[in-house]
C-alpha cells in the first residue's frame, strides 16, 4: 500500500526562512565508492562493507590531545539516541527519537530545518521509541517509522515527498533501523519479534515508494526452510530485522542479520531450528531471492538475536585472500564466513561461552546447554533484549 505525501500529521520547520543550498547529488555510484570520500558518511555504516572506518589521517596519536568541542546539539526528546548521522558535503542529517529528522551545518551545528512525523497511536515497540538513522539517494532522504511506514523527505528543505505503509502497526510491526539504498531501491526490515510478527525485508522504488519485492524471514509451508517449523508457528514466529545490512557490489549480494524467534525464552511451543531466525541471509538486491543463509543459533531459547552488522572484508585466510564476512554474534562467538557462498570458515568465542562445545564440519553448533525447571546458567548471560 502506497500513499502520496502525508498519511499522518507531520510538520517541517525551516529555521532559515527559505530552503538552503542543496547538497551535491548522492548517486548510487557515490555510495558504492563511499570509502573514497572519507570526509563524508553516505550510508549507515559509512560504506557498503560496514567496516565503520574512515581513512582520514588528520587526527593522530600525536595530536588527539588537542581536540576540543566546537558545538553541541541539544536533543529535544529524552531517552537513548541511537541515530548514526549521514554527512554529505558539509551537511549532517540525523534523526532524533521517535521520528524527527534534522539537517545541520556540520561545521557549526546550526539547524537548517527539522521534519517531525507523528506516529499512529497504534504503534507498539518492545524496546524503546528508537530510530537508528537515514538513507539518501539523490536529494531524497529515507526514514522508517515506529508505526511501520517508510517516508521520503526532500533533503533540501525537509518537505515530505511520499509515505508508504510497510506493515500494519496494529499488529505490532515497526521500522527502527536506518534504511539501505542499493541502486534505485531502498531496503528496510521490520521490528516486532516480541509481539508475534512474521518478519520481513522489503525493497521500494526510491522515486515512488512502490514495493518491488519482499523476503519473509520465516518461510511459509512449502518454501525452503519451512520444515524447521511445525503447524502454524511460522505465522507468528518473530524473526525481526532491526539493524541495517551490508552489500557487496561485485557479488551483487546484500546481507542481513535476523532476530530471535518468538516466544524467545520458551522454545517448547516451536519445535525445530526455526529458520531464518538467528541467521544471516544473503539476498539478490534486485529480486529479493535468497542466495544462501547461515544460522548461528538453531532453535534459540536464549534471546541470541543475530542482528549485528555484517562486516565485509578481503583478508588473508589459511594461505589465500578470501572474501569474507566477519560477525561478532550475540551468542558470544566470533565468526568468519565466505560471503560468496556462506561457507563456515571459523567460529571462536570472544567472551565466556558454555552453550556449545564446538561445531560440526558444516558449521552447525554442538549445543550442550538447555533450559531446565531448576534453572541453567547460560553464558553469555543476557539481561533482556537491547
Amino acid at each position: 500500500m502506497m500513499r502520496r505525501y502525508l498519511s499522518a500529521p507531520a510538520l517541517c520547520i525551516s529555521l532559515l526562512g527559505a530552503p538552503y543550498a542543496a547538497a551535491q547529488h548522492v548517486t548510487p555510484e557515490r555510495i558504492v565508492r563511499a570509502a573514497e570520500e572519507p570526509e563524508n558518511w553516505l550510508t549507515y555504516s559509512g560504506a557498503y562493507s560496514s567496516q565503520r572506518h574512515t581513512s582520514l589521517r588528520e587526527i593522530t596519536r600525536g595530536n588527539v590531545r588537542n581536540l576540543e568541542q566546537k558545538w553541541v546539539l541539544q536533543g529535544q526528546v529524552l531517552g537513548a539516541w541511537q541515530s548514526s548521522p549521514l554527512v554529505v558535503d558539509g551537511i549532517m542529517y540525523l534523526t532524533q527519537r521517535p521520528n524527527d529528522v534534522l539537517a545541520l551545518d556540520a561545521r557549526t551545528g546550526r539547524v537548517f530545518w527539522q521534519y517531525r512525523y507523528n506516529n499512529s497511536p497504534d504503534q507498539r515497540v518492545c524496546c524503546g521509541a528508537n530510530n537508528r538513522g537515514l538513507a539518501i539517494h539523490g536529494d531524497t532522504l529515507f526514514m522508517g517509522t515506529l508505526d511501520a511506514h517508510l517516508i521520503a523527505i526532500d533533503a533540501r528543505n525537509g518537505q515530505p515527498l511520499w509515505n508508504t505503509t510497510v506493515a500494519d502497526s496494529k499488529l505490532a510491526y515497526s521500522v527502527t533501523m536506518a534504511p539501505l539504498v542499493i541502486k534505485d531501491l531502498v531496503l528496510v526490515g521490520t521490528g516486532g519479534g516480541e509481539y508475534g510478527i512474521r518478519g520481513f525485508i522489503a525493497a521500494y522504488v526510491v522515486r515512488t515508494g512502490k514495493e518491488v519485492w519482499r523476503f519473509n524471514t520465516i518461510p511459509k509451508p512449502g518454501q525452503p526452510g519451512s520444515e524447521t517449523w511445525q503447524g502454524d508457528d511460522w505465522e507468528h514466529g518473530g524473526a525481526s530485522v532491526w539493524i541495517t545490512g551490508s552489500y557487496d557490489p561485485a557479488l551483487n549480494l546484500t546481507y542481513w542479520g535476523v532476530g530471535n524467534p518468538g516466544p524467545d525464552w520458551n522454545g517448547d511451543g516451536r519445535p525445530g531450528d526455526n529458520l531464518y531466525t538467528d541467521s544471516v541471509v544473503a539476498l539478490d538486491p534486485d529480486t529479493g531471492k535468497l542466495k544462501w543463509h547461515y544460522q548461528f543459533t538453531p532453535h534459540d531459547e536464549f534471546d541470541f538475536d543475530s542482528t549485528q552488522v555484517p562486516v565485509l572484508a578481503d583478508i588473508p585466510f589459511q594461505g589465500s585472500v578470501r572474501k569474507v564476512m566477519l560477525w561478532a554474534n550475540r551468542n558470544g562467538m566470533w565468526y568468519v564466513l565466505d560471503r560468496g557462498t556462506g561457507q563456515f570458515l571459523l567460529g571462536k568465542p570472544f567472551t565466556k561461552v558454555n552453550w556449545l562445545d564446538g561445531f560440526d564440519a558444516k558449521g552447525r553448533p554442538n549445543r550442550v546447554k538447555f533450559p531446565t525447571k531448576e534453572g541453567t546458567a547460560i553464558y553469555p548471560h543476557l539481561h533482556g533484549a537491547t
